[in-house]
């Protein structure tokens, strides 16, 4: 398994933040894996995007063109990176931004109203976890009790009383992209 994953968006939407859980959780499972950032040159409100590999075997060079997944948190990520997705590959897409249909033969797009479904459970800060649970669901890259072991060693002390609040953005992300999955997190 090799995942080559973009994540791209404005600065301030968690774009860095979801690239790093990825990689956190692939060296818990145990896999080889690399996380390079690229900021434009304002912090909040401008342009942001990481590439990240996660690999069963080791990584020759974190850089690549093209990548097997893509995950879009505004427009211009679409117009940027949607024509170097692979075919066969992945894009999730924040909907409540993304007005515009992303239509790639060959190409699964998944939409995901991450700030939508953030509101709605009290906090906009937590739509990149939204995206982030759609991106588990959805590629099968990592497994859902390590997101959620790494969530609860996130927030400590004071924190603390924010992991109900992602585990359950978490799980709201994870059910857009599996109407399978209940959207309620087990500890609620």
């Amino acid at each position: 398994m090799k995942k080559e994953i973009i994540i791209s968006g404005f600065g301030g939407q968690g774009v860095m933040s979801i690239g790093k859980n990825l990689v956190e959780a692939g060296m818990a499972e145990g896999f080889h894996v690399t996380w390079a950032p690229s900021y434009g040159p304002e912090m909040r409100g401008g342009t942001a995007n990481c590439s990240v590999v996660i690999s069963d075997r080791p990584i020759g060079s974190p850089v690549f063109t093209y990548s097997t997944e893509l995950i879009a948190m505004n427009a211009p990520s679409i117009d940027k990176f949607g024509p170097l997705v692979r075919s066969g590959g992945l894009v999730l897409v924040n909907s409540s931004v993304v007005t515009a249909e992303f239509v790639r033969p060959g190409i699964k797009t998944i939409y995901v109203p991450c700030e939508g479904i953030a509101y709605e459970i009290g906090n906009p800060k937590v739509a990149n976890m939204v995206m982030l649970g759609a991106y588990i669901a959805a590629s099968g890259a990592l497994k859902q009790e390590t997101i959620e072991e790494m969530i609860a060693q996130m927030f400590t002390g004071k924190k603390a009383k924010l992991i109900p609040l992602n585990l359950e953005a978490l799980h709201r992300g994870m059910a857009c992209a599996d109407p399978e999955l209940d959207p309620i997190p087990q500890s609620a």
